[in-house]
């Protein structure tokens, strides 16, 4: 949390702010003043202040059919109130609307995501009219309009190029981060960017039926539709809070006294139950703070400790985003080194994605001469002269348009035998080499699959925009057997949810816009946030800051922890309350020395919570 979003916070839900105020001065007035009855004074304004709250929405959600941990804790505040011990109560009135303030905080910040995806739409359309260009607000786009798609903006409505050829960048939405190039006949996607050259485009669907507006409705479908989970505490209390008012109730039947029934209440007032499972997983939390790991609220940090399967998309997060020369195939007599020095130098005029990566293959290999002159047809490739010759870089057609036989290229990129995204080189009129490109798993991908498999994840799958070929080589190699290709991302939140009717709990891990929605339906989304969207961080539960992809499987691990230590914590203050309860029931413990006992029990909740 900002601390700028404190003042807002403390706005819409000021009773933990209240609370802790009057904590603090009630126990300085006690035992920093002596003033031990100024101090019980404030402290029971404060308890009364800011329980009553409490216990009217507990009455309210029992009257709905609700029944959680705020009914221990009600019932505690009212024993507090009763037994004079305000302290206790205060503590019980900052935990439980602590928590739900933290809740509210965490549901303001998942609207955000909607409001980040409505923020990069396009909202304005160059059309065709009238002998010129107007600009017309993309709600008025209608299908067959002819519209201007310049450089760098974001195409507004799906359509097909009518004129020109361009690069585009469709990462946004299949998360592929090599540029596709189009040409008259080629579709386009709404939210995708133009690259390269401006072109021409005719409308086939209105905005609100455009491919972009598709990943927003899906985003906010997604996160109205995810069903709130019960809290750890919630599913113990249900058993907790019966028998507590059994024991009260058998205390009465059994000694007639008054002071017998405060005496189980004091000793059962839920300060274990309410604060073992906050206080560990607020401590994971910290603990994952230190490894880079940023989980937004506490229900994420109990439900990744309960997933059972893992969803991965591939490129970004599998991978690392970014095509690499993966092979130099030759084909003449200039050795490959060669070939790919001349096409490197001609590449530094481009700024194309592909370029980047033939210029890091050959400046591993020493220094990259300059170009002399260079002439890039956007989405197609790169022309011009270094070191005195002709070199030609591209696609096989561009290349075989410069070169005086083309049916070369062809043979041999279709003779490599496998599918692969390839480019050509030509030098002084003959073809040279062809590069093989490739977005290879990151280093430590296997090892986090093999240990998610050890720390218990039943089911690991890759989902991705990618071919299946590539998909599925890029599984074998890291180490997983279930892949699903050629998604968008209404394909991949539908995978999402199939996979969680079948597997249950699940955590789906991404980095893209394109990513948004399924994060968003998943039970835990992760977002890789070091180099990922900003959408997708703010789509998801938890967003791992370092790149690092071994940061998903500590965060299962630091769940699974969390979960452990929560629930003996849970069991812990269960066993001691209950047999704290059989014994004053039978009138053998004063309340003065059962809250004595319960303060003790809440301490080595907490202690035990908080270890490492």
């Amino acid at each position: 949390m900002n601390l700028a979003d404190i003042p807002d916070l403390a706005r819409r839900r000021p009773i933990p702010f209240v609370t802790a105020l009057g904590l603090i001065v009630g126990l300085v007035a006690r035992y920093g003043f002596g003033a031990l009855d100024a101090g019980s004074w404030i402290l029971l304004a404060t308890l009364l202040v800011g329980g009553l709250p409490v216990v009217v929405q507990t009455v309210r959600g029992m009257l709905r059919g609700q029944f959680a941990a705020d009914i221990v804790a009600s019932m505690a505040i009212v024993g507090a109130v009763v037994t004079g011990e305000y302290l206790a109560g205060c503590v019980v009135v900052l935990m439980q609307s602590g928590g739900e303030a933290l809740e509210v905080y965490g549901a303001r910040r998942a609207n955000s995501t909607l409001l980040g995806l409505l923020e990069r739409a396009p909202r304005v359309a160059h059309r065709f009219a009238n002998g010129g260009i107007e600009d017309i607000s993309v709600s008025e786009v209608a299908p067959g309009d002819r519209l201007l798609l310049r450089v760098g903006e974001a195409v507004p409505v799906d359509g097909v190029v009518m004129a020109g050829t361009a690069a585009i960048d469709e990462s946004a939405l299949t998360g592929e981060p090599v540029p596709v190039s189009v040409r008259p006949g080629s579709d386009v996607m709404s939210g995708t960017l133009v690259l390269g050259a401006a072109i021409e485009v005719r409308a086939t669907r209105r905005a609100n039926e455009s491919q972009y507006e598709r990943v927003v409705e899906l985003t906010r479908r997604a996160q109205a539709d995810k069903a709130p989970i019960a809290r750890l505490a919630d599913r113990y209390a249900v058993v907790f809070t019966p028998i507590t008012i059994l024991m009260a109730t058998i205390a009465y039947a059994m000694t007639g006294r008054g002071d017998a029934v405060l005496a189980v209440l004091v000793v059962a007032t839920p300060c274990p139950l309410i604060l073992a499972t906050p206080v560990a997983v607020l401590s994971g939390i910290n603990r994952a703070a230190r490894l880079g790991i940023v989980v937004k609220n506490g229900a994420a940090m109990e439900r990744i400790g309960g997933v059972r399967a893992i969803v991965f998309d591939k490129t970004g997060t599998l991978t690392r985003g970014a095509p690499v020369v993966e092979r130099i195939v030759p084909l003449d007599s200039l050795a490959a080194d060669a070939a790919l020095r001349l096409a490197a130098g001609l590449e530094l005029a481009s700024t194309h994605p592909m370029a980047r990566a033939i210029v890091n293959a050959a400046s591993a290999n020493g220094v990259v001469p300059p170009p002399g002159t260079a002439t890039e047809t956007a989405g197609a490739g790169i022309a011009g002269l270094v070191e005195g010759h002709a070199v030609v870089v591209g696609s096989i057609g561009f290349v075989g348009e410069h070169v005086r036989s083309g049916d070369g290229l062809v043979a041999a990129r279709d003779g490599l035998g496998f599918h692969a995204s390839t480019a050509a080189i030509a030098v002084d009129g003959v073809p040279r080499a062809l590069l093989v490109f490739a977005d290879p798993p990151r280093p430590e991908t296997a090892r986090v699959v093999a240990r998610l498999r050890g720390l218990g994840i039943r089911r690991i799958t890759m989902l991705t925009g990618d071919d299946a070929p590539t998909a599925r080589e890029i599984a074998a190699t890291v180490g997983i057997d279930d892949v699903r290709a050629d998604l968008l991302p209404v394909d991949k939140v539908a995978a999402v949810e199939a996979l969680r009717g079948e597997n249950g709990d699940i955590a789906m891990v991404g980095d893209g816009i394109n990513d948004a929605p399924a994060l968003a339906a998943a039970t835990v989304g992760i977002a890789l946030g070091a180099r990922g969207s900003a959408i997708a961080a703010e789509a998801a539960d938890i967003v791992v800051m370092t790149d690092d992809l071994g940061r998903v499987a500590d965060i299962v691990e630091q769940g699974r922890r969390t979960s452990a230590i929560a629930r003996q914590g849970i069991w812990i203050g269960m066993g001691v309350s209950g047999a704290l309860m059989v014994v004053a029931a039978f009138g053998h413990i004063p309340p003065t020395l059962g809250a004595i006992f319960q303060e003790i029990l809440d301490f080595l909740v907490i202690v035990n919570a908080l270890r490492r």
